[in-house]
């Protein structure tokens, strides 16, 4: 397989992996995802902005975030998110710790 081939291959991937989580399962929590996978949406978001940085295009993390989520994201979570139970909570803290420190 040729380079332009995988990159159009991996970008396709990159947006059904959105749609899926940003269309279809809007029901599944950020706190969830992070918690038993280690990454959410915002790890996404935050993944695509740091990207665009990388080669020079300025963003911020809530330009990020609007392009990835395709709205502001307080309207998406107002829209689709719940609070998060203190049993989620704790389970993020742990995660959190485990998960988004800088591994490079």
């Amino acid at each position: 397989m040729d380079d332009q081939t995988r990159l159009e291959l991996e970008a396709a991937a990159f947006r059904r992996l959105r749609q899926h989580l940003i269309e279809d399962r809007r029901d599944v929590q950020n706190i969830d995802m992070m918690n038993l996978a280690g990454f959410c949406r915002n790890c996404l978001s935050r993944w695509y902005q740091e990207a665009a940085n990388e080669r020079g295009i300025e963003m911020t993390k809530e330009e990020g975030r609007e392009v990835f989520y395709g709205m502001p994201y307080d309207e998406w979570k107002t829209l689709n998110q719940t609070e998060a139970g203190p049993e989620q909570q704790a389970a993020f803290e742990k995660s959190f710790k485990e998960n988004v420190t800088d591994k490079s």
